[in-house]
């Protein structure tokens, strides 16, 4: 004979309190206990939105996370030490890409999973300032960072209690150039002084010999092709293979054929497992005229949209950006496109707080270089979390 099932009336409430009890245990641990796949999910949240488009909003509460005691500022752009107008709300500003959040770079959090790599910038004045703060940024988590000046380094610091080096890698054309005075070179061009002769097949020297050290490099150039920096009379010839191009090229067309030489041997020279990116034009706001002629940033908050798209001002640097972006096809060097959302920041170049009481009477304002602390944080949290998210692709944190 089976056995008979409690006949008493409080069985069935035992049942379904313990169901309850399970069905609300579960419930909890799915709400604070985050799975992988959430987890997959977020991250692809991040990864998958374009970070380089949205708009700024005023965030009272948004505050630096260095200030102008860190041994790693460039006097000019010190902006709190030089008593930059404004500067509290220039800094209360935050990037807010269009569908996606873009969370702030925790130095201690990104310090600890870089340990034992390196981090390399190449390239012009621009990219040292997006170093500037990065190291000034990543100072935070090991106040005993020391200066780092190896390997052909501009300048750079190490992180001694994570193993870290950041350094920055001076090279404006990224190939080889150097000074002719017009007696030592037939050919020379009616008026000139002399040329610079610029190999487009040789990397200038200071980056030639780091392969192999750096595990991230941002490249960069673009912001001395111009004739205010080589003009008539100070020229770019063009050699390849140590004979003269002919016929001579022209800025753009240089610029091209040095992209065309440079690209394929950093992709020879840091392979996949090196992680590469390239960023695009820093935008200028000089109104009135340019860095030699008056030009002026003395704005306080940033532009309106319709401004960024209808002022003009960074005309030329969309047209490096696409020569840029057409030699980068086909590659695995990603683009930084910091363009437009530092174009909106007008307000936030050093403009005339540079430190020295004659600086604007010899160089005129800078509008050129920003602000630190400033727009380069951000720059910095983009730049972090796509590192973050390209070693997780490849499995290498």
């Amino acid at each position: 004979m089976s056995p008979k099932l409690p006949s008493s009336p409080l069985f069935p409430l035992l049942i379904l309190l313990t169901l309850a009890s399970l069905y609300f245990f579960s419930s909890f641990l799915s709400l604070n206990l985050p799975s992988s796949s959430s987890l997959t999910s977020q991250s692809h949240a991040v990864s998958n939105c374009n970070l380089f488009r949205g708009y700024w909003v005023l965030d009272p509460n948004r505050n630096p996370l260095y200030d102008h005691t860190c041994p790693f500022h460039r006097n000019a752009w010190n902006c709190i030490r030089n008593q930059r107008q404004n500067l509290s709300l220039i800094n209360s500003w935050k990037w807010v890409p269009h569908g996606c959040h873009l969370p702030r770079i925790d130095p201690f959090r990104f310090l600890g999973l870089m340990r034992n790599k390196n981090i390399g910038f190449v390239g012009d004045s621009l990219n040292e300032n997006f170093l500037a703060s990065f190291l000034c940024i990543l100072r935070v988590a090991d106040e005993g960072a020391k200066k780092w000046k190896k390997k052909g380094a501009w300048r750079g610091a190490y992180f001694p209690k994570f193993n870290v080096t950041v350094s920055y890698h001076r090279a404006v054309l990224l190939s080889k150039y150097q000074w002719l005075p017009k007696q030592s070179e037939a050919g020379m061009q009616d008026g000139s002084e002399g040329i610079y002769r610029v190999d487009v097949d040789v990397p200038a020297d200071d980056w030639a010999k780091i392969s192999g050290f750096y595990d991230v490099l941002v490249f960069n150039t673009g912001h001395w092709w111009n004739y205010d920096k080589f003009p008539k009379e100070k020229p770019l010839v063009f050699y390849k293979a140590g004979q003269p191009i002919v016929p001579p090229l022209g800025m753009l067309d240089g610029l091209k054929v040095v992209l065309g030489n440079m690209i394929p041997y950093i992709q020879k020279e840091y392979p996949g497992n090196t992680l590469k990116f390239w960023r695009l034009q820093s935008p200028r706001h000089f109104y009135g005229g340019d860095w030699n002629q008056n030009g002026s940033c003395l704005f306080n908050k940033p532009l309106e949209e319709n401004e960024v798209w209808n002022n003009g001002v960074n005309k030329e640097a969309r047209q490096l950006n696409f020569v840029i972006e057409e030699a980068l096809k086909g590659t695995d060097i990603q683009l930084l496109d910091l363009t437009h959302l530092s174009e909106f920041r007008a307000d936030a170049h050093p403009a005339i707080w540079l430190g020295r009481k004659d600086a604007v009477e010899i160089w005129g304002q800078d509008c050129m270089h920003w602000c630190l602390p400033g727009v380069p944080d951000t720059w910095v949290d983009i730049l972090s979390q796509l590192i973050h998210d390209g070693f997780g692709r490849t499995g290498r944190l």
